[in-house]
């Protein structure tokens, strides 16, 4: 199912990419190519009628004449630089006159046309070269988000240009009449879209990441560190940098910036999970450890650090093109990019993360890394669940939740259920930068393959002696951790209620009114507009528009005052009724904000609404 969806969706985005490259130079190329056209005709049969009035011209002459505008067509006149026809191109053709545009937007459309045909080469081209080996990646991508880039820019500008002329001439030749509202519009929606593309392009986001954990000096786990580090040693490799733990149901190593506790970390860091280490013994947790270090002597966390940056730059501007409107015209062929990339970058990262299993299977032992593989994936799975189940709740959180106590406690009942299996015949390990093979893949490719029937005792099975007891500062460090994400896991929990409740009683009321309270716009002549989680107030004192009421909203700007027309579920004479509130007065950062609140509130009831009719269909 999932590989027909990225099947479909990439049959999709390259649908997209043809017609965002070609539509409309291909438009334009016929609309330019049809006038011209009809031109020659009519210059023809004026030629004609013009011949056949004049009995003076003699058969041989008559052939002269056709023969000239035979070899002079006019779709070519105004690129003729032959003497004899000098003439006719200053009488027909003046600078920037009706059949000089014709003729140059025409040659604009073939040349954009092939330009796009180019895009599509050199896309092609970049995507052999990612695919070809991960030391062409980085050139190939940096290559691809520079051209590229640069290409849509000019593809906004040069499009926009034809959709603005388009704008003028084809009412023009077919009606004979121009619509200067019309050319405004497009001209105004092609300049935001340039604007927004040209402006991107050139924005840099902030490198590096962050992590939630605390650093671990050699003083507070000197045997652990002493592993690591003869570990990295037989691998060849330089040890890590920084030693970091944390609550993540993940280990990883970077070499990209790193924020940890107000701190940003350069050079090699490796990242531990407490509680996964407390799941783990010292054998098993010594092949989690060794696979990591493999990511570092094969120089996997350095390229993810020179190349993640460019992703995440390439991915920010692919956002801001989706939020500018117009300019989403060129995403297509841009995501087409990022999805080809993608797929090379993935199957390069199944590769090492295969190669990283099978250096940890040699430096400790094939058993050992497929049942930390076992361990790793049943935590991470166990801990979804049990954090979707409290979030699903419809009341808010206690205080104590507790999350780390109830997975580590619950972990070995759960692994004797059926849920416990489904989760594990395709489990996955997580990580934050490669996406990992399926399980049982991983396991067969260090030749140590446990039957599904062995999951539950590996996962139940108590370890002797774990590489935590050598953390001086594991128990407190856990504890701080735990207590941080709890408060942010019911912080969020509780803004999810004001999305959900409508509210049903004076404790929901109080919590949707805390994240979503009454708020007044003042207005011209001391009148005021309301907006609370139940309608929106009129400026002129009438009854509340209650949200239900509501089925759609247009805020339309004025020279003399802006307007809201509230849109009914009641039925008109002519189809729904509507509210037009005068907004007289409503200017600058306060519209702004009007008109957030406004989408704001309009979308927690939808979103409560829909929220409602899902439970009741799953009751």
């Amino acid at each position: 199912m999932q590989e027909d969806s990225l099947r479909k969706d990439f049959a999709k985005t390259i649908l997209w990419s043809l017609l965002a490259l070609f539509l409309i130079p291909a438009a334009c190329l016929w609309f330019t190519t049809h006038s011209l056209a009809e031109d020659q005709g009519k210059l023809d049969r004026a030629v004609a009628a013009r011949m056949a009035k004049d009995p003076r011209l003699s058969a041989a002459e008559r052939e002269e004449i056709q023969a000239f505008y035979t070899r002079h067509p006019v779709a070519q006149l105004c690129r003729d630089d032959a003497p004899e026809a000098a003439r006719f191109r200053a009488a027909s053709c003046p600078a920037y006159g009706e059949l000089w545009q014709f003729t140059w937007m025409r040659l604009l459309s073939i040349a954009t046309l092939a330009a796009g045909v180019a895009i599509l080469a050199w896309l092609a081209l970049l995507g052999a070269l990612a695919f070809a080996n991960r030391a062409l990646q980085y050139a190939s991508f940096v290559a691809g988000w520079r051209t590229l880039t640069f290409a849509s820019a000019a593809m906004v500008v040069v499009q926009g240009a034809m959709c603005v002329w388009l704008s003028f001439w084809v009412t023009a030749f077919y009606t004979h009449k121009y619509y200067p509202k019309l050319i405004i519009a497009v001209g105004l929606l092609v300049l935001a879209a340039a604007v927004v593309v040209i402006l991107k392009i050139f924005q840099r986001s902030a490198e590096g990441s962050a992590a939630d954990g605390e650093l671990v000096s050699d003083a507070d786990a000197p045997r652990l560190w002493q592993r690591i580090r003869d570990m990295a040693a037989r691998l060849g490799t330089p040890a890590p940098d920084h030693l970091i733990a944390g609550i993540d149901a993940n280990f990883f190593v970077t070499e990209a910036p790193l924020a940890v506790g107000g701190l940003v970390l350069q050079g090699r860091k490796l990242y531990v999970s407490v509680p996964l280490l407390r799941q783990l013994d010292r054998e098993e947790a010594d092949a989690v450890l060794a696979h990591e270090l493999a990511h570092l002597s094969g120089g996997d966390a350095r390229s993810s650090a020179a190349l993640g940056p460019k992703l995440d730059q390439f991915d920010r501007y692919l956002a801001h093109l989706y939020e500018g409107g117009a300019s989403r015209v060129v995403l297509p062929f841009l995501r087409l990019y990022r999805m080809v990339f993608q797929l090379a970058l993935s199957r390069e990262s199944r590769a090492r993360e295969f190669m990283a299993d099978g250096t940890a299977a040699r430096l400790v032992s094939p058993r050992a890394i497929s049942h930390s593989l076992v361990k790793i994936a049943a935590y991470a799975s166990y801990r979804a669940d049990t954090e979707g189940r409290l979030f699903s709740r419809d009341e808010r959180l206690g205080e104590s939740l507790s999350i780390g106590h109830s997975v580590a406690s619950g972990l070995p009942q759960w692994a004797g259920s059926e849920a416990f299996m489904e989760a594990m015949t395709e489990g996955r390990v997580p990580h934050p930068y490669d996406s990992h093979p399926p399980l049982r893949e991983r396991m067969a490719q260090v030749g140590h393959v446990e039957p599904e029937m062995r999951f539950a005792a590996i996962v139940t099975q108590p370890a002797a002696a774990t590489w935590v007891d050598d953390i001086a500062t594991a128990a407190e460090i856990e504890s701080r951790l735990w207590a941080a994400y709890e408060q942010d896991f019911a912080a969020e929990h509780e803004q999810h209620l004001a999305w959900r409740y409508e509210p049903a009683n004076d404790e929901e009321r109080a919590l949707v009114l805390k994240h979503f309270p009454a708020q007044s716009f003042a207005l011209k002549d001391g009148r005021s507009v309301g907006i609370a989680y139940t309608g929106i107030a009129p400026p002129d004192g009438s009854a509340e528009i209650a949200w239900d009421a509501v089925k759609g909203l247009e805020y339309k700007d004025g020279s003399f005052g802006d307007t809201l027309v509230v849109k009914l579920n009641e039925k008109g004479l002519v189809g729904a009724k509507a509210v037009k509130l005068k907004l007289a007065g409503l200017k600058g950062e306060a519209k702004q904000q009007f008109k957030a609140v406004l989408g704001h509130y309009w979308q927690r009831h939808q979103h409560m609404r829909a929220y409602q009719a899902f439970n009741a269909a799953a009751a």
